[in-house]
């Protein structure tokens, strides 16, 4: 059975577990890191040398790294489905998957931290507002992507959706004081999202904290 080494609302972990449950695959997931600690573990660290979550477990597979890990799990299963076959169509949604580390992370970070893992008296409202503002320039990249989409490969979930999918639900769930909201395509997108049972159990229904 897959196994993934990853607390349940770590927004990396979030990726595959939402993806291994659109794909109907059994797994067992084990609390690693954050509050449970253990992975600065030498056992752990033995697998994936960053120190961070997810790692997988699938047969003699070790993999880490969430967006390989989401590739991965959706190419071996679902070929031409969640993981395109057309190599152009899929390098369109693995640009996508790629540009929510290097445009959508970094802001989305200073929120998130900035908003529920730091006490009141502690935040940096400055950093905080940059972030915000940050994330809203990269989100109406992606709002204008979903124009006239229902979803960002066009009109059915792929593996473009995974990585992207804990970050929308972060936008719309953290306390934003003055949140754009000029943004309806990725609106309707996340409401698509959210009506779907996996998206729910493993990412809307989990607490941001």
């Amino acid at each position: 059975m897959l196994k993934i080494l990853g607390r349940n609302n770590s927004v990396n972990v979030m990726k595959v577990t939402w993806a291994a449950e659109e794909l109907g695959l059994p797994f067992e997931r084990v609390d690693i890191g954050g509050e449970f600690g253990g992975n600065d573990q030498p056992d752990y660290l033995a697998m994936n040398p960053n120190g961070k979550v997810p790692t997988i477990i699938d047969g003699d597979l070790v993999l880490w790294e969430s967006n390989a890990i989401v590739r991965y799990l959706t190419a071996k299963h679902d070929m031409g489905g969640l993981c395109p076959q057309d190599l152009g169509v899929r390098a369109d949604l693995d640009r996508w998957m790629d540009w929510s580390h290097t445009e959508l992370s970094n802001p989305m970070r200073d929120v998130f931290w900035g908003l529920v893992r730091t006490p009141p008296e502690k935040r940096n409202h400055d950093q905080i507002k940059a972030g915000v503002v940050g994330a809203a320039a990269a989100f109406r990249k992606l709002d204008a992507r979903l124009e006239g989409r229902p979803f960002v490969g066009g009109d059915k979930l792929t593996m473009a959706e995974f990585p992207l999918g804990g970050f929308v639900h972060r936008w719309f769930g953290c306390p934003i004081e003055d949140r754009p909201e000029d943004m309806p395509n990725l609106r309707a997108w996340y409401d698509r999202l959210c009506a779907r049972p996996a998206f729910r159990k493993h990412i809307a229904d989990i607490p941001i904290t």
